[in-house]
């Protein structure tokens, strides 16, 4: 080669179903790639109708319209090759990568590996490839395979190494985030790269789609397994890197695995090999500096997947503006931070809805917050309307003991006038509750669980304290009043009431859930980390009986191994409970 390879991935942030704006996103990056002089831009899987597309993928005229946009970037691929992830459809519907150049479609790769767990239902839309694909470019040989298809040792990788000669493996991948998960793709990546002496780019998408968020961070590693350059995290950004494929077959000759495996391989028909015109030598400069930005740390992760989850899912929804209950607490706190730094101070409302039972201190901390963040503040006190539905009920009630029903209409208060101004204005409510408290049921229907979007509904109690802690070590000064922080949680619903009247101490409750949620363990196997019994038994219960209610909740961002919702899918209606030793 005259030059090295030029490589450029699309990390771009599209949206499900507009056909026509992830056109133009794609075309106007591909347009950019070939300015910087690549001569091979990726995208991301899906990325012309948006991932997940779900059942829009049932409705023919979708999958039409989604090949009639494939055809337009196909034309605008002239001077550059190109592989773009988009939904196909021969005798079935494939999750495919469309390779184009020289303003044409060249060939077409199906997704091999379907995944069908987690938030995943690919099986339920797609059938699975057959082929290998590779294509020539340049005279180099690339592999092209989508997302699930790396993560598993072997084919379709090893094919397209070992017996097709790619130096250069192109996943197009739309993997949704959760924490940690970035360490685990690195891992992955590295591997095959060193396993098979190739380069291999991971272009990921970026964005939040509903309770996804799509965290970016492509890739591109080395012949050694070592990474060559890396995208931000949580943005949008056009990755361009050079790549020495010329020493991938040094490399190679020096790898004696290579030469004992090519023997075991399936059918040569199984592998299809295109060759494409080189693109006309574009003008580049000198060789790109690589790109390898720091890693994220844990909170600050997490919070930018956040801000990204809350703000894209606001916009595409067509909201401008959004309303949440500031109760002076730690949850609402960290909603209202996240809104701001999500949409801007101008597109957030907060309202403090008092009763007979709130604090002085916990309206003057969320006047605070809201001052500290310069959003629009209201103050509607509940007192009078918390009388008039007792007033209403107390036939009703008559002989009858105040209980929690009481406790649960002033949340079903401050739900409704939440409600009334979403109605009024079209603002979007934003829910504030955590996973700790929706795990458990610590949480009123059509109350504070009244809402559009659960910003939190993912994070635990204790993780909320830690986002609100990096929150206020941004700036100057704290944004989240710090006597929120150190005040005990109370839901305010009675006098002198605290969370642990009902609950234990999150320090506790968290672990506990996140065996039994995320981990799927026994009973006996919790109280073996040091638990006490009846208090594990008693909380395993509260989770199970309180599936109803999170069925019926809003939406919320996942940012752990297993969310609540398309995560974790348990039936409402369901006598089985752990048993074990109490």
């Amino acid at each position: 080669m005259k030059h090295p390879f030029r490589l450029a991935l699309g990390q771009i942030n599209v949206t499900v179903g507009d056909l026509e704006g992830n056109t133009r996103k794609i075309i106007d990056t591909m347009d950019r790639a070939r300015e910087m002089g690549a001569d091979l831009v990726a995208f991301p899987e899906l990325s012309l109708p948006g991932y997940p597309p779900e059942d829009l993928l049932m409705n023919p005229a979708f999958v039409r319209d989604n090949l009639r946009a494939l055809q337009k970037v196909a034309r605008s691929s002239r001077g550059i090759a190109a592989v773009v992830g988009f939904a196909d459809l021969q005798d079935d519907i494939y999750n495919a990568a469309g390779v184009m150049e020289d303003g044409k479609l060249a060939g077409v790769y199906h997704k091999i590996y379907l995944p069908n767990y987690g938030v995943f239902d690919e099986n339920r839309y797609f059938r699975g490839g057959r082929d290998f694909l590779v294509f020539e470019l340049m005279g180099t040989v690339i592999g092209v395979n989508i997302c699930e298809d790396i993560w598993y040792p072997g084919d379709p990788t090893r094919a397209q190494c070992l017996q097709g000669g790619a130096a250069l493996i192109v996943n197009i991948s739309s993997s949704p985030y959760h924490a940690g998960k970035r360490d685990a793709r690195r891992k992955m990546l590295s591997t095959r790269a060193w396993d098979y002496s190739t380069f291999v780019a991971y272009c990921n998408l970026v964005g939040g789609q509903d309770e996804l968020v799509f965290d970016g961070g492509s890739m591109v590693f080395d012949q050694s397994g070592e990474i060559v350059a890396e995208a931000r995290a949580f943005e949008e950004e056009l990755l361009v890197a050079d790549l020495a494929l010329e020493e991938v077959l040094l490399h190679r000759l020096h790898d004696p695995r290579r030469r004992k495996e090519i023997v075991s391989f399936p059918p040569e028909a199984r592998l299809r090999r295109l060759r494409l015109r080189s693109p006309k030598t574009q003008k580049r400069g000198k060789k790109l500096p690589l790109s390898l930005p720091g890693p994220l740390g844990r909170q600050e992760e997490v919070y930018r997947a956040l801000v990204l989850g809350t703000g894209d899912y606001v916009r595409k929804n067509g909201f401008r503006k959004v309303v949440l209950g500031l109760s002076g607490g730690i949850d609402s706190s960290l909603t209202a931070a996240v809104a701001v730094d999500a949409l801007g101070k101008e597109a957030v409302v907060g309202v403090a809805m008092p009763s007979r039972y709130s604090s002085r201190e916990s309206l003057e901390d969320a006047r605070e917050l809201a001052e500290n963040l310069g959003i629009d503040f209201r103050v509607l006190a509940i007192d009078g309307v918390f009388g008039a539905y007792l007033d209403t009920l107390k036939d009703s009630f008559k002989g009858e003991k105040a209980d929690v029903t009481e406790e649960n209409l002033q949340a079903r208060v401050r739900g409704n006038l939440l409600m009334a101004l979403s109605n009024k204005f079209g603002w979007l409510v934003l829910t504030t509750g955590n996973k700790s408290e929706v795990g458990v049921g610590y949480c009123t229907l059509y109350g504070d669980m009244a809402g559009g979007f659960g910003v939190i509904k993912d994070v635990p109690k204790t993780l909320v304290y830690e986002l609100a802690a990096y929150r206020n070590s941004l700036g100057s000064k704290p944004v989240i009043p710090p006597r929120v922080l150190e005040k005990p949680p109370s839901a305010e619903l009675r006098p002198n009431q605290k969370d642990t009247d009902s609950l234990p101490p999150y320090e506790i409750l968290d672990p506990i859930l996140r065996a039994y949620v995320e981990e799927d363990q026994s009973l006996e196997t919790i109280v073996s980390r040091g638990f006490d019994p009846q208090m594990v038994a008693d909380i395993l219960r509260k989770v199970d009986l309180n599936e109803y209610k999170r069925r019926q909740a809003s939406p919320g961002i996942k940012i752990t191994p297993r969310a609540f919702g398309r995560d974790r899918r348990l039936p409402i209606t369901n006598r089985y409970r752990m048993k074990g030793k109490t």
